[in-house]
């Protein structure tokens, strides 16, 4: 997390030098100067935007969508392993009533029973493993394609906005302090949810 955080704040660093640039070399001699506007007055016509991404994910019905298809997969991976779990302890705990009540004709009898319940639990944590890593490749493979997904209707959402440059905004982590005038979230999801159609997805 922390090397994610270093190439973004690196990204961002680089992106603000590449703007400050384009602004000042790309003035016409005779431009006014927009560095001599008053202090109180604030910059809006500067072709950035940025993107509360915790409000787009919360508002964006195709986010909403996928995330109930990853929690509706984790819980009946959960499900089916506690119902598992519990016959196992329940046959553990009918092996050792019979332990306890000498009911095993033989001692290499009791043994089989033990080795059979071992492997058994050992079986049962390889496939807790297996199917935990098969959610992490499937919420993986879920966000990637919610990512593409987003990208893609964001390039053509910028084509009548014009944008340079539009960051990314999680938790105030990248942005510490914009004017809201910049926060194009709102304008964003209205546009993605009109062009999402939903369609039946297997859970």
């Amino acid at each position: 997390m922390k090397n994610i955080n270093y190439i973004t704040n690196g990204a961002l660093a680089i992106a603000v030098v590449i703007l400050f640039v384009l602004h000042f070399t790309d003035r016409r001699p005779g431009a006014p100067d927009s560095s001599a506007d008053t202090a109180g007055e604030v910059m809006t016509d500067m072709p950035v935007a940025y993107i509360n991404m915790d409000s787009l994910l919360q508002n964006y019905n195709y986010a909403k969508d996928l995330n109930e298809v990853i929690l509706s997969r984790e819980e009946h991976v959960r499900a089916n392993l506690n119902q598992q779990t519990a016959a196992l302890e329940s046959e553990a705990i009918d092996f050792r009533r019979k332990l306890d009540n000498n009911a095993f004709l033989t001692r290499e009898r009791a043994e089989q029973e033990q080795q059979r319940l071992m492997k058994k639990e050992q079986e049962l944590k390889i496939s807790e493993n297996r199917q935990t890593q098969e959610l992490l490749a499937e919420h993986q493979r879920l966000t990637e394609q919610l990512r593409d997904t987003l990208i893609s209707q964001l390039r053509v959402f910028n084509r009548a906005k014009g944008f340079r440059i539009i960051f990314s905004n999680t938790a105030k982590d990248n942005i510490i302090l914009a004017d809201d005038v910049y926060d194009i979230t709102n304008e964003l999801v209205v546009y993605l949810n009109n062009k999402y159609a939903p369609a039946p997805m297997q859970k």
